[in-house]
């Protein structure tokens, strides 16, 4: 992972702004904060952003998301890793933004994350933990600290926040790599490009409490991410 120095732009390509970005989710029964969050993209991104949903919910998340102009992918319910790469991979713009649909990620610090995009970096990862993400369940939060050292050992390099749902790529990263996990797929989108070498950066992000329920059993979930940060690090290391 790259220092506080801004990276060169390797391509030469003039800036990205907001029309070239593409913010992406998979969403399921999500109606009590989904608006919130796409009203909050519109206004950052003055309705220039492309938005996409992976959606499978039986509420009206996805009428709710149409409203707001968002593209609508129906798909049966299949785990968070299926609909979120359906997302990324869906998108058609230069620049792809992850968030989750449950009001819990800074919409805010979209300009931010693309400002970093167009210093060089390939990747640019919210940081839940540098603030301390009080508003996280504290099981959640203890389980996130521990991905990270985890991630860390594995790789060899320092990681703080190994499963935040909030990333920024250049496109060419989202299609250069296969991605195979599920409830481990947030892991595996930093753990494959930095063991390849690309420019990540982590920001440090306000992490907000999640408006409805969550659908994650946090100790079969977690077991699940460990064991996908075990076999995505050592998948990476044979390629070396």
């Amino acid at each position: 992972m790259n220092s506080d120095a801004a990276v060169a732009d390797a391509d030469g390509t003039d800036e990205y702004t907001f029309d070239d970005l593409s913010v992406v989710m998979g969403t399921y029964n999500e109606e009590a904060a989904i608006e919130s969050v796409l009203s909050d993209i519109d206004r950052v991104t003055e309705g220039r952003a492309e938005v996409v949903c992976v959606d499978g919910s039986s509420d009206r998340t996805p009428e709710i998301a149409r409203d707001h102009g968002a593209r609508v992918i129906r798909q049966e319910p299949q785990g968070y890793g299926v609909a979120v790469r359906e997302a990324v991979l869906a998108a058609d713009r230069p620049v792809v933004v992850t968030t989750d649909c449950d009001d819990t990620y800074p919409m805010e610090q979209l300009p931010e994350f693309l400002d970093w995009v167009n210093r060089g970096y390939d990747v640019v990862s919210g940081d839940r933990l540098y603030w301390g993400a009080d508003a996280m369940p504290d099981l959640n939060r203890r389980g996130n600290q521990a991905f990270a050292v985890l991630a860390s050992l594995l790789m060899g390099e320092r990681v703080h926040d190994t499963t935040t749902g909030m990333r920024a790529y250049r496109r060419n990263v989202i299609e250069d790599i296969a991605w195979t996990e599920n409830t481990g797929l947030s892991a595996e989108l930093l753990i494959r490009p930095l063991m390849r070498g690309y420019d990540v950066r982590e920001v440090p992000i306000e992490y907000d409490e999640r408006a409805g329920e969550t659908k994650l059993d946090p100790l079969k979930g977690g077991l699940a991410i460990a064991k996908s940060i075990v076999k995505v690090c050592l998948e990476e290391r044979r390629q070396d």
